[in-house]
């Protein structure tokens, strides 16, 4: 929209043709009046807004305007920690910009992007970075939202559990079933006892109900794992097919592999299948061998959870230090 005015107000969505098995990768406000949203196949996004126009990606534009947008963020701290091209979390706390003031900073942030590229953006002022993210998603498109120290006791004790980052729709379910549906209702739960009925992610849920993340911005985040997948313009009937499908899926990992850098190393290959009604599994296996064999191996086992017509296959591989003490790279290929 932004190289294109005429675009604005129309339902639009980035993505794959609906005739070939596309999916969308993003969408506008109009377009999700429709109950149009990322993930979905493309066909469909059309049967429920017959006037969406999907267009293909621009990847290498989408880059060149996150570099933009990251050379703004500099000007104000060090302190960076990207999540994708069009999203990260800054530490201001040292910042002096803007007599030191974060709302001012966000402020001047959001004006310098519109007027240098174009584009609006929303950003969330917070003590740490759990409420930061749950600010900047408060006013979208185009919005500030500034949660001060004295307000978190308020905000997050009228918070639906569904605003909490690792709540999906089985937790949340879960959480209902012991009549928990906003923060408030967590406060009368001992940390113990949150542990006991939903494991490691109670004590987790504990610390978010009363608004606590220690967690400080991270500058260089490493890679976790490196992965290539395909849509296929026709389902993959049986265990077979997927299994020929394999090879040039492989050939793209090994040349993905090929220009790491050379502080990882390849812990464990993985595999993922999309069925047919969008179902999907992802097997991984510490110490199988990353060889068209091993992935085949794998293919075997995922295909087996669900036996049925495959739309999506991806492969790939998890990542560790090269230089931790966990044991020796895995052979190749």
């Amino acid at each position: 929209m932004r190289d294109d005015p005429r675009l604005r107000g129309r339902p639009l969505a980035v993505g794959g043709d609906p005739g070939k098995r596309g999916v969308i990768s993003t969408c506008n406000y109009e377009a999700r009046a429709y109950g149009v949203h990322s993930a979905m196949a493309s066909a469909y996004a059309k049967k429920l807004c017959p006037d969406l126009l999907i267009v293909p990606g621009r990847m290498s534009v989408y880059r060149e305007v996150s570099v933009g947008i990251q050379a703004i963020f500099a000007d104000y701290t060090d302190l960076i920690q990207p999540l994708s091209l069009d999203e990260a979390y800054l530490d201001v706390t040292e910042s002096q910009a803007c007599r030191g003031s974060a709302t001012l900073i966000a402020k001047e942030i959001r004006q310098r992007v519109e007027a240098t590229q174009g584009i609006t953006v929303s950003a969330g002022v917070a003590p740490n970075k759990f409420l930061a993210k749950i600010a900047s998603d408060w006013n979208k498109p185009d919005g500030l939202k500034v949660i001060l120290p004295h307000e978190i006791e308020a905000f997050v004790h009228a918070l639906p559990v569904t605003k909490l980052h690792g709540v999906g729709k089985v937790m949340a379910e879960r959480l209902k079933r012991v009549g928990v549906d906003v923060c408030s209702e967590l406060l009368p739960w001992r940390k113990q006892d949150l542990a006991r009925e939903f494991g490691s992610f109670g004590e987790r849920l504990w610390q978010l109900a009363r608004g606590i993340d220690d967690r400080p911005v991270v500058v260089e985040s490493k890679r976790q794992s490196v992965s290539v997948e395909n849509t296929y313009e026709h389902d993959l009937p049986d265990l077979a097919a997927c299994q020929a499908a394999l090879p040039p899926l492989l050939d793209k990992l090994a040349e993905r592999l090929g220009k790491l850098d050379s502080v990882y190393r390849v812990s464990k290959p993985f595999i993922k299948l999309k069925f047919h009604d969008f179902t999907q599994t992802t097997l991984e296996q510490a110490g199988a061998p990353v060889t068209p064999e091993g992935y085949a191996e794998l293919c075997a086992q995922a295909y087996a959870r669900g036996g049925r017509a495959v739309r999506l296959i991806g492969v790939g591989v998890r990542l560790d230090n090269a230089h931790s003490p966990m044991g020796e790279q895995l052979m190749l290929f």
